[in-house]
């Protein structure tokens, strides 16, 4: 990635700012750690973690009509775990004391996430590897265009629930 040492620069600067934080790390949604300023923890355990907290925190926002995922907070005993969305296909994940002020906190990670964002979301088209141009069918550019979302419920547990299971598709 293009963009790795301006991020680690970011990570970097945001500690300073924050000086509770015991680690930051950015990482793909699937994760993959793009840059980390951790120490204590195995950055790409945690990334992978986030993954899946990620993908349960969106379900989440989803089902309750909530939006586009935009922050999760996890509070521990020892401090918090903090993870923003980071552009289209990143997240910043912050770990703090549990002395940290959680409003500075989200301050400043919002920030972060919102630059990092704005770093990786640049970089992506320069290390796309270039395609050969080829002629596009109507179908083609018409998939492009929005990506199709499904949600489909679960299989109910009862007869009762089986009635209000549905499955929605929006585009």
């Amino acid at each position: 990635m293009d963009a790795e040492p301006e991020v680690l620069d970011e990570l970097r600067r945001l500690r300073t700012r924050i000086p509770q934080l015991t680690g930051a790390l950015a990482a793909s949604v699937d994760g993959l750690v793009l840059a980390q300023d951790t120490a204590g923890v195995e950055p790409e355990g945690v990334a992978a973690l986030t993954a899946a907290a990620l993908g349960v925190a969106i379900r989440l926002a989803d089902a309750t009509g909530q939006g586009d995922f935009r922050e999760l907070l996890v509070r521990g005993v020892h401090g918090y775990v903090a993870t923003y969305a980071a552009g289209r296909g990143a997240v910043l994940t912050l770990l703090a004391e549990d002395r940290v002020n959680v409003g500075r906190l989200h301050l400043e990670g919002r920030r972060s996430s919102s630059r990092i964002g704005e770093l990786i979301d640049e970089a992506a088209p320069r290390a796309a590897p270039p395609r050969a141009r080829t002629a596009r069918t109507p179908t083609d550019t018409t998939a492009r265009s929005a990506p199709l979302r499904t949600r489909t419920a679960r299989t109910p547990a009862s007869p009762r629930s089986a009635a209000n299971a549905h499955t929605t598709t929006e585009s």
